[in-house]
C-alpha cells in the first residue's frame, strides 16, 4: 500500500498558506479561456446537479456540518471577508441591480387602499409580475 500523509499535515498548511502569489499567476495567466470552457462544461455540470439532487447531496451535506460547523465557519472566515467583499463587489451589484430598480420605479401600481385592505395584495402581485417578467427577460 503507498503510504499516505494525512490531509492537512503541516507541509500542506505551509504550502498552501504561501501560494497566494502561484493562485494570482493562474488567475492572470490561465491554460485555457475560463468562460469557453466552462460554457462547453454546462452539459457535464447539469448532469451533475442532477445525480447530486438525485441522492439528496444537499441535504446530506448539511446535516454532516450542521449547525454549529456553518456558524463557526462563519464568523470565524465570513465576518473577516465580508466587508472586503461587498466593497469589491460594488459596481456589479449596482449594474446588475439597476434593471430592477428601472423595473419598479416605472410599474404603474393600482392604487392603495387601506390599512389591512385586500386590494394592497394587487400592489403586490402587480410588482411580482413585472420583477419575475424582467427576470425571465434577461434569462
Amino acid at each position: 500500500m503507498p503510504k499516505v500523509r494525512p490531509g492537512a499535515d503541516a507541509k500542506w498548511m505551509r504550502r498552501t498558506s504561501s501560494a497566494t502569489e502561484e493562485y494570482k499567476n493562474g488567475v492572470a495567466n490561465p491554460r485555457a479561456d475560463w468562460a469557453t470552457q466552462t460554457i462547453a462544461a454546462a452539459p457535464v455540470q447539469a448532469a451533475a446537479v442532477q445525480a447530486a439532487i438525485s441522492r439528496g447531496a444537499y441535504a446530506k451535506g448539511v446535516q454532516k456540518a450542521g449547525s454549529a460547523r456553518w456558524a463557526e465557519k462563519s464568523a470565524s472566515k465570513g465576518a473577516d471577508r465580508f466587508a472586503g467583499g461587498v466593497a469589491s463587489a460594488q459596481n456589479d451589484y449596482a449594474t446588475a441591480v439597476q434593471p430592477y430598480l428601472d423595473v419598479a420605479a416605472n410599474t404603474q401600481l393600482p392604487p392603495r387602499g387601506p390599512k389591512g385592505d385586500p386590494k394592497n395584495l394587487l400592489r403586490v402581485a402587480v410588482m411580482a409580475n413585472a420583477m419575475r417578467a424582467k427576470k425571465l427577460a434577461s434569462s
